[in-house]
């Protein structure tokens, strides 16, 4: 392997079966992602996570925290500060119930995993510590869904802080994949007062680490990602401050990107439209190198 591309050796032969027609996709499950971001000299480090090798899904890849829609938190009316459920709406390019339960998606995944938590006590605090033992009790019954996010904060009488959060980009899972994901990603500033800690066990190890520094490992076939972990970072690159690249959120396409892939001379092909360097050619019956 050149670089730290993510490529399960089940791929080639799943992707032939779709180019076949012997493979009927599954419908990918709504999901969110929080690109967390803390500022350092010269440039913001992002947070990510390492998932254990033990995963079905991605195990040993380099992440950010992110997961499922909770469809418990469409309806129920929140505190809520920030632009309005109907601009989510169209800045997702999706319904406002299910605006709210993205974004609420995107601030629950944040805290389970990450300890985070973009919300407090009114629309312009933050919560400035989330732990003790009942807060990790809450944290507990919101990963095994015994709560819902917006009973969360509800019970709390907590205001998510959608203004903290800036949509940036919006990946679906290949057709070919078990497991499908149609997942927006955010960025965020890490809230003053607060710090991150490993409270997913889905992981086995989380840094705070430069987009440049991390492109480069992953380069160097040091970090393994997946296409839009990679992608992600290289954009986020160019930005000196975590504000900047907030900043330069709602002007970001969401277009989502989808992985294509085909029989072409004896080959397999696939490819994510615009993002060349994820292009892979791979001879008929043979696993990628």
């Amino acid at each position: 392997m050149a670089n730290g591309q993510w490529f399960p050796p089940e791929w080639p032969s799943r992707i032939r079966a779709l180019a076949e027609g012997t493979l009927t996709p599954v419908t990918p499950k709504r999901a969110a992602t929080v690109m967390l971001l803390r500022d350092t000299d010269g440039a913001p480090a992002v947070h990510m996570l390492r998932r254990r090798a033990s995963m079905a899904f991605a195990g040993g890849a380099y992440a950010y925290p992110g997961g499922g829609v909770d469809p418990r938190d469409h309806d129920r009316r929140i505190g809520w500060a920030g632009p309005t459920r109907a601009w989510w709406a169209g800045r997702l390019g999706v319904d406002e119930t299910s605006a709210q339960a993205i974004v609420c998606a995107a601030v629950r995944e944040t805290y389970e995993e990450a300890g985070v938590l973009l919300a407090g006590p009114t629309p312009e605090t933050v919560v400035g510590d989330t732990t003790g033992e009942d807060w990790e009790a809450d944290r507990a019954s919101l990963v095994a869904r015994d709560l819902s996010f917006a009973e969360f904060l509800d019970r709390r009488g907590l205001v998510l802080r959608s203004d903290l959060l800036g949509a940036w980009t919006r990946w679906i899972t290949p057709e070919f994949e078990p497991r499908r994901y149609d997942t927006w990603f955010f960025v965020a500033a890490l809230p003053e007062g607060q710090r991150t800690r490993n409270a997913s066990t889905e992981a086995d190890r989380t840094v705070w680490i430069r987009p440049r520094d991390a492109a480069d490992s992953y380069d160097k076939g040091e970090l393994l990602m997946m296409p839009p972990t990679i992608a992600t970072l290289r954009q986020l690159v160019p930005y000196a401050t975590a504000a900047d690249a907030l900043k330069a959120a709602p002007g970001r396409d969401l277009a989502p990107v989808l992985a294509r892939a085909h029989l072409e001379d004896g080959q397999v092909v696939l490819a994510w439209p615009g993002h060349d360097e994820f292009t892979r050619h791979i001879p008929t019956g043979e696993a990628p190198a």
